[in-house]
C-alpha cells in the first residue's frame, strides 16, 4: 500500500485506511469472528492505520478491535480514535470528559498512547467550547504521552477555518465531502490546512453506501436528486462491466493533498477488493461521464449539527 505523509507530524499514513465504525454495527448487524476478521485482513492488506470512535456502536467498535489487535505488535499499526460524541444526541467536550474518555479507550483498545485523537463531530456543539476547553485537555493528554497527535473532525467546511485559524492542530478528518459527487474538501479547505502544514485525512469515499450498489441506509440525508444521480452512475458503471464503488474510491485515493481516505467494513471480501482497486488505474473515460452526471448535483450536501457551523 502507497503512503502519504500526514502533515507536518512525521507519520506515514496508508493512502487507505480502515475504518472500524462498521464493527460497531452502525449499518447492519455483524458477528464478532466477521469483525475480527476484517480487522486481521486489512492489516495483511496494508491499511495499518485504523480509525474508531467510542461513538461506533456506542463503545462496540473500540472493545472489538482491541480484541481483534491483541497480540500484534503495537508498531505494526497506527491508531486514531475520538471523544466527545457517545450517542446521537450525546455530546461531551468538557475537559474532565476527555481525561476520562482518553483513559477509557486506551484500556478497551488494548494499548498505553493513541496515535491521533480526533474530536468528534464538533459541528453539534458551540465550537468556542472545541478551542477553549477541548482542545488545551487534549493536549495535556499529549503531554502525559497518552496521545501523538491531535484534531478533529466534522462534515461542514466552515468548522476546519474556524477552529484552526485559533487554536494549533496536528490533523483534521472530513467525511463524505470529497467523492464522486461531492469535492467541497478539496476544493475549500484542503488547500489552507495545506499550508498550514495540518494533515488531511479524508473519510466515507463511498458516502454512506450512496456510491455503491448497497441498500442505502434510513439515515442518509443527501437530498433526493442526489440519490437519482448516484442511482444513474452505478447504472452506468454496471453497463460498463465496473462497480461504481471501485471508481468511488479510487477517485478519492487520487488526491495527493489528502494523506489518506478511511472506508470501513465488516466483509473481508470488501476489504480485500479495495486494496486491489487501489493498485489499478481508474477509467479515464468512465469517470469523465460519470463526474458529467454529478454535474447538476455536485457539491451538494445537507446540513449538519447546529445551524450556525454550517
Amino acid at each position: 500500500m502507497k503512503t502519504r505523509p500526514l502533515g507536518n507530524t512525521g507519520l506515514q499514513l496508508p493512502i487507505l485506511s480502515f475504518g472500524a465504525s462498521s464493527l460497531g454495527q452502525e449499518f447492519r448487524s455483524v458477528k464478532i469472528e466477521e469483525a475480527l476478521n476484517s480487522v486481521r485482513v486489512a492489516l495483511d492488506c496494508g491499511l495499518n492505520f485504523i480509525d474508531t470512535s467510542p461513538f461506533y456502536g456506542r463503545g462496540i467498535s473500540e472493545v472489538l478491535l482491541g480484541v481483534a489487535l491483541r497480540g500484534i505488535p503495537r508498531d505494526q499499526y497506527l491508531l486514531c480514535t475520538k471523544l466527545g460524541r457517545y450517542d446521537l444526541q450525546h455530546f461531551d467536550f468538557s475537559a474532565k470528559r476527555v481525561a476520562e474518555s482518553v483513559d477509557v479507550s486506551l484500556h478497551r483498545l488494548g494499548t498505553d498512547h493513541l496515535d491521533i485523537l480526533l474530536c468528534h463531530d464538533i459541528e453539534f456543539v458551540p465550537m468556542q467550547q472545541i478551542v477553549d476547553i477541548t482542545l488545551p485537555a487534549l493536549r495535556k493528554a499529549q503531554q502525559d504521552g497518552k496521545v501523538r497527535f491531535i484534531g478533529f473532525s466534522g462534515y461542514p467546511q466552515k468548522i476546519f477555518r474556524f477552529i484552526c485559524d485559533q487554536a494549533p492542530v496536528d490533523c483534521v478528518l472530513s467525511y463524505n465531502q470529497y467523492t464522486l459527487q461531492n469535492t467541497r474538501f478539496a476544493s475549500e479547505t484542503v488547500p489552507y490546512l495545506k499550508a498550514k502544514g495540518i494533515g488531511a485525512m479524508n473519510a466515507g469515499p463511498f458516502s454512506a453506501r450512496l456510491l455503491t450498489n448497497a441498500t442505502l441506509p434510513q439515515w442518509l440525508k443527501e437530498p433526493e436528486s442526489v440519490k437519482a444521480a448516484a442511482r444513474q452512475a452505478a447504472e452506468l458503471c454496471r453497463s460498463r462491466g465496473v462497480d461504481i464503488a471501485q471508481l468511488a474510491l479510487q477517485y478519492s485515493l487520487a488526491n495527493t493533498d489528502i494523506a489518506t481516505t478511511i472506508s470501513g467494513s465488516a466483509n473481508p471480501e470488501n476489504i480485500r477488493n479495495w486494496a486491489r482497486w487501489a493498485d489499478l488505474p481508474i477509467d479515464q473515460a468512465l469517470l469523465a461521464e460519470v463526474l458529467q452526471i454529478f454535474k447538476p448535483v455536485k457539491d451538494l450536501g445537507h446540513l449538519e449539527g447546529l445551524a450556525e457551523n454550517n
